[in-house]
Formats: C-alpha cells, structure tokens, sequence
C-alpha cells in the first residue's frame, strides 16, 4: 500500500495559512543553508502530490517559471517532474506537466490511489483536503515544520476534523534558523 504524507510549514499558535491566505511568514529563515537542503531533499524524493485548487494555482503560477528554476532549481526541478493530482469542483484543465485533475469524492478517490502500485503520495498545503483525509484515516504521517512567528488567526489544516487525532512523535529536527521540524503518525 502506497503511503500518505502531509507537508506543512504551520507558526508557533497553529495556522498554516493567514486569515487572507498569505503564507510569506514561511519563506523567513531561507538563508539557512541546512534547512534548504532539508527542503530540496525532501521535495526530490519523487512520489505524487496531491493539491487543492487554491495550492494547485499557487505552486502553478510559480514552480513551472524561470524564476523559480532560477532561485530553487533542485525543488522546481522535483516540483516539475512529479505527477500531480489537483481536486477541484470547477477546474476542467490544466497547462502545468503532469498534472491531472480529479473531481468527486476525495476520500474514495485516494483511498483507491493508495492501493494502486507506486511511489508515496505527499499533500501540500491543501488544509481543506488534509482534514477530510485526516477525518477519513487515510494520513500516514504528517510532517510539520513549526515556525517562529505567531499570527494571531488564520487557518489551521485541521478546520473541520471532528474527531481526536491521536499522534504519536516519531522524527524531530531543529534548524538554525529557529525553526523545528515534527514528524508524527497516527496511533494504532
């Protein structure tokens, strides 16, 4: 069985994303040599991505361009080679390579795609499809990298999980530039 894992950079009080969806806070600490090279490893293991439209149109706009090639070529190169799942109600193509969309129920759809042959599958930010996976005990693992800088609100990946999820810690890393690395799977 193909396994599922969350990425997700969230700050010190939770969200993963400001109240108007700006993730910029994520980018800080960047130069911290380590902590790229933690990132362009872990964003070249290959596998498949699963995307929500709103980080579907975000990564798209960015990993596919010369900018990106430019400032982080080893994670666009691995962004650009991976195949790509984007759910969407309303999307009905895309022009980003190897990417294919898939419409109706989420939970159903992945639970299929685990069971199929391949590599791991990783989700990307898309808090709406982590909680409905994390809902449906379909997550593996859930990598979070914590950051320092509090926002106040915003939107956590969990909105939505009506259940206790019970984790146990399997992996940390600390990084120089004061941010902290959390690896948990679900308790059995």
């Amino acid at each position: 069985m193909r396994k599922l894992v969350v990425f997700n950079n969230v700050t010190l009080d939770g969200y993963f994303t400001g109240v108007d969806g700006d993730f910029s806070w994520a980018h800080q600490g960047s130069d911290d040599a380590e902590f790229n090279a933690f990132v362009a490893g872990n964003a070249s293991d290959g596998g498949e991505l699963l995307l929500g439209r709103i980080t579907f149109d975000l990564m798209a706009s960015y990993w596919p361009t010369p900018a990106a090639i430019k400032n982080d070529p080893a994670v666009a190169e691995g962004m650009n080679r991976m195949p790509k799942v984007v759910f969407s109600r309303t999307l009905a193509q895309v022009s980003w390579s190897n990417t294919k969309v898939m419409k109706g129920d989420i939970a159903s759809a992945v639970r299929q795609m685990k069971q199929e042959p391949g590599p791991g599958i990783a989700i990307l930010g898309s808090g709406s499809i982590v909680s409905q996976l994390a809902s449906a005990g379909l997550i593996d693992e859930y990598q979070v990298v914590v950051n320092p800088v509090v926002l106040g609100k915003g939107r956590t990946m969990f909105d939505g999980v009506k259940a206790n999820l019970m984790l146990k810690l399997i992996k940390t890393r600390n990084f120089k530039n004061g941010k902290v690395y959390l690896c948990y799977e679900p308790m059995v």
